[in-house]
């Protein structure tokens, strides 16, 4: 069975290695990230099913929580040593599945951890799309157009992934630039930039694009009609997505061993 990833943001190193440490032997898969920068790019790449946030990190913790948030892609698990009242309902409102207080004992954030684990329903991922002429491999992030492979940037394929997921459905390009640009990008043109070259690319005709269609006063749509005239086919189970429905008790138990943050 594949495991269950985790994405743990931190600038504490210690605390992250430790927490990391135990998560790994409790059977999960582990990303770490020291900044909020590096996190998203993290989160892009990996899609960890449980993101761990120490709200201490910065001042826009609160702010990624939100965008993780939107992303409905995991998990929200926040720590913080800001544990006011006014503060947990802050964490929780911004988007988090559960909070706890720092110092808190190993055994509890395992504990919590588990919970979480167990109200993701795991469903198989497909580890490639197959599209006709158009094949995107999913695993080893390649694409191959008619047999042959196609160079496309980390950006370039990110972006036609977010498009194909929409399975037909026109994007926005607020939306895009939310969920397929790691950064905090504000200029629609970027979108437009980068579809231009993914054209160049996978479209037959770039001059009259069949597959990236533009949708006006909208943005854009994967056209799965213009090739298959159906969904795409999905084969072999990569990594798991999620599907949450989440329930959190929020009790602490403080007579456990203490990690306290220096």
């Amino acid at each position: 069975m594949i495991p269950l990833s985790l994405l743990i943001v931190g600038n504490n190193t210690n605390l992250s290695s430790l927490l990391s440490w135990h998560l790994q032997q409790a059977g999960y898969s582990i990303y770490q990230s020291t900044n909020l920068h590096q996190a998203k790019s993290l989160f892009q790449q990996y899609q960890p099913n449980i993101t761990v946030l120490d709200l201490d990190i910065c001042d826009g913790g609160l702010d990624f929580c939100q965008w993780l948030s939107k992303q409905k892609r995991t998990i929200i698990f926040l720590i913080s040593t800001r544990n006011s009242e006014m503060q947990v309902v802050a964490g929780l409102k911004a988007g988090a599945d559960d909070f706890l207080a720092k110092p808190f004992g190993i055994q509890e954030f395992l504990a919590r951890v588990e919970v979480l684990a167990r109200r993701i329903k795991v469903v198989s991922a497909p580890a490639y799309l197959d599209y006709g002429h158009l094949k995107i491999d999913l695993i080893q992030r390649r694409v191959r157009l008619k047999g042959s492979l196609v160079e496309l940037t980390p950006q370039e394929f990110v972006l036609l992934y977010v498009l194909t997921q929409a399975e037909g459905e026109p994007i926005s390009r607020s939306e895009l630039l939310q969920k397929a640009w790691p950064d905090e990008v504000n200029n629609p043109r970027t979108v437009d930039t980068h579809v231009l070259s993914l054209r160049k690319k996978i479209e037959l005709d770039p001059q009259q694009p069949r597959l990236i269609q533009t949708v006006r006063n909208v943005g854009y749509r994967f056209n799965l009609e213009a090739i298959l005239g159906r969904s795409p086919m999905r084969t072999t189970p990569n990594p798991p997505s999620i599907k949450t429905e989440l329930k959190t008790d929020y009790r602490t138990d403080r007579s456990r061993q203490l990690i306290h943050q220096r």
